[in-house]
C-alpha cells in the first residue's frame, strides 16, 4: 500500500516538474520563432503575446504528458496487484474502440492547437475573419485558445470552434510592417521607379532571406541625388537588413561602393 502511495505521490511531482520543464522548453522555442506582429505592435504587446502562447502551450504538452505519466501509474499498480492489465483491457475493448473513434478528431484538434501556437497563426486578442463551418465568414476576436477547441467573440454572441474546424483564417492583427529605405544616388536624374524596382530584385537574395516584400513599393525623391522608398514587409526590417538593402540597391544603380568614393 505504501508503494502505491508512493507511485501517486511521485506521480504528482513528476507531474508538477514536467510542467515546469514544458514552460522552459515552449519560452525557448517562442524566443526563436518571435510573435512580433510588424511595425506596429508594442514591444509590451509582443512580450504579452509571448507568455500568452507560453502559458497555452505548456499547459497543452503538460496535460499529454500528464495523461501518459498516470496511464504508467495504473499499469504498475496492477501489476503490483497481480492484476493482469491486458485481460483487463481486453474486457473493455468496446468501449476502447468507441472512445477511439470518437476521440480521433478531438486528437486533430489537439495537434492543430499545438501548431496553432507554435507557428502564431493567431493568438488571444487577435482579429480575426474566420470561415465558419456553416460557410458563413464572420468577423470575430479570439478570447482563448483551448485543449481542443478556440472560444471567439463577436458583437453578438460567443463561438466554441474545434481547432481542427479553423482552416479558413485571416488574421487582421497581423499587419505588414511599414518602413522607409533611403538611397542615395548620383546625379539630379533619378529614376524612382528603377530605385523601387531595385530593392525589389533583392528580397529573397543572399544575406536577405527573411526580407519579403507586400504590395507595391512608393518611390519618391526627397532631393538631389536622395529618393526615399517606402516598403512593406512581412518582418519589420533590421538595421542589418536595411543596410545589405541600400548597399545592393545603390551598387544595382551604379553607386560606386562606399569604400571607393
Amino acid at each position: 500500500m505504501l508503494v502505491v502511495l508512493a507511485l501517486i505521490v511521485g506521480a504528482g511531482i513528476v507531474t508538477r516538474v514536467s510542467g515546469v520543464a514544458m514552460r522552459r522548453v515552449v519560452r525557448r522555442v517562442a524566443e526563436r520563432s518571435g510573435g512580433s506582429r510588424g511595425g506596429l505592435e508594442s514591444a509590451d504587446a509582443t512580450e504579452q503575446r509571448r507568455r500568452q502562447r507560453i502559458h497555452a502551450a505548456a499547459r497543452m504538452l503538460n496535460h499529454l504528458v500528464a495523461v501518459v505519466i498516470w496511464i504508467g501509474v495504473v499499469i504498475t499498480v496492477f501489476h503490483l496487484f497481480d492484476v493482469d492489465a491486458a485481460l483487463f483491457l481486453s474486457s473493455a475493448g468496446f468501449i476502447g474502440a468507441g472512445l477511439a473513434i470518437g476521440g480521433q478528431h478531438k486528437v486533430n484538434d489537439y495537434l492543430t492547437g499545438l501548431s496553432v501556437l507554435f507557428e502564431d497563426r493567431y493568438g488571444v486578442g487577435d482579429e480575426l475573419l474566420v470561415e465558419l463551418p456553416a460557410g458563413d465568414a464572420r468577423r470575430v476576436v479570439v478570447d482563448h485558445i483551448g485543449l481542443v477547441t478556440t472560444r471567439l467573440r463577436d458583437a453578438t454572441s460567443t463561438l466554441h470552434i474545434p481547432n481542427g474546424k479553423l482552416e479558413q483564417v485571416r488574421n487582421l492583427s497581423q499587419e505588414a510592417a511599414a518602413a522607409t529605405v533611403r538611397l542615395h544616388l548620383p546625379g539630379d536624374d533619378v529614376d524612382a521607379t528603377k530605385a523601387a524596382a531595385a530593392l525589389r530584385n533583392l528580397a529573397g537574395s543572399e544575406q536577405l532571406t527573411d526580407v519579403v516584400f507586400v504590395g507595391d513599393l512608393a518611390a519618391h525623391q526627397v532631393a538631389d541625388g536622395t529618393v526615399d522608398v517606402a516598403v512593406r514587409t512581412v518582418k519589420p526590417l533590421d538595421e542589418r537588413s536595411r543596410a545589405v538593402l541600400v548597399e545592393r540597391a545603390e551598387h544595382a544603380l551604379g553607386v560606386p561602393r562606399r569604400g571607393s568614393r
